[in-house]
């Protein structure tokens, strides 16, 4: 295999700038060791290069589902039942109604009283869950203590939604 890599730009018959060419010939005699070893550099490098990519980008879609998770048990902390559930998935809202929502909400979470503190226990990635379409989902444990009640495990379940955004798929509370 032989890259060649050469430029020249000439003026009158004059040759201006020259860059030589790069084979693997060349590479194993200027920077030691054999062509075969070079090249197997250069492809892990190459294939370390892809992989890292890959996994950063999976941890950055982990993070925005977090906080979007953040972002919507916040609504439910101040009492805005309707809003948590029109910020929540269409699968959401098409197996629960929303003044079915607000009646379990009011009926489970508000007695609890004020969030006093939430940390992060867990976050597990899925592609199927049972009982629903498969999907993108990270389903999420938060330790969470409240007013009323001292500890708590919430347990939210995010999936990304048909609109590429990251919307409520399940809350459950115990």
């Amino acid at each position: 295999m032989t890259f060649e890599i050469t430029s020249r730009w000439r003026i009158d018959g004059k040759t201006l700038a020259r860059f030589p060419r790069l084979n693997s010939a060349f590479a194993a005699e200027k920077y030691g060791g054999d062509s075969m070893r070079t090249r197997h550099v250069i492809l892990m490098s190459m294939l370390l290069i892809c992989f890292g990519y890959n996994l950063l980008w999976a941890e950055s879609e982990n993070d925005n589902a977090v906080l979007a998770a953040k972002a919507w048990l916040s609504l439910i902390d101040s009492g805005n039942y309707a809003d948590s559930w029109k910020e929540a998935s269409t699968y959401f809202q098409g197996a629960v109604s929303e003044q079915s929502l607000i009646a379990s909400l009011e009926a489970v979470r508000k007695p609890l009283g004020k969030l006093v503190s939430r940390n992060m226990v867990k976050t597990q990635e899925a592609n199927s869950l049972p009982g629903a379409p498969d999907g993108r989902y990270v389903v999420m444990s938060f330790r969470a203590a409240f007013e009323q009640k001292k500890s708590a495990i919430e347990t939210v379940t995010f999936m990304l939604d048909k609109d590429k955004k990251w919307r409520a798929a399940g809350y459950f509370i115990k």
